[in-house]
């Protein structure tokens, strides 16, 4: 029997899919348990359909990840830290500190997304990277300047 994939099964595929397994198998335990359903000409077009939709709506997101990631990269966000006299800060400029930044000026990322290289512990210019999609990333510029300093 040829059933749809609804989750994904080890050893079987993934959701979506389409498999062949014995009749036992699925009227027993892949049905009833909400893993898959049987492969008709109805529910094969369904998901053919449904596959379509799902491409279209990933390409929309990586447009506008594109765009926004276009948009991050032309910006140089100010970060301000208290830091002593030789530009040591107290402490150190974070992922979460980049967001925040990030949202000040309209941007919202999940701190999570962004990396950086190594700790930033001094005063000046740096770069993170933040993962927007999962294939498109954005080089996010920011410049760490001590707390209460006007340029």
């Amino acid at each position: 029997m040829k059933v749809i994939l609804r989750k994904d099964v080890a050893a079987l595929g993934d959701a979506g899919e389409v498999v062949a397994v014995k009749n036992g198998y699925a009227n027993n335990y892949l049905i009833p348990q909400g893993m898959a359903i049987r492969a008709t000409e109805g529910t094969l077009k369904a998901l053919e359909t449904e596959k379509k939709q799902q491409a279209r709506k990933i390409e929309l997101q990586r447009k506008s990840a594109r765009d926004l990631a276009q948009k991050i990269e032309q910006m140089v966000l100010k970060i301000q830290a208290k830091a002593g006299e030789s530009g040591k800060l107290f402490g150190t400029v974070t992922a979460g500190d980049i967001a925040d930044a990030l949202k000040g000026v309209g941007v919202e990322i999940d701190r999570r997304k962004i990396t950086l290289e190594a700790p930033v512990k001094l005063l000046g210019k740096y770069e993170a990277e933040a993962k927007l999609f999962s294939d498109v990333t954005a080089k996010v510029n920011f410049e760490v300047e001590a707390e209460g300093v006007e340029a």
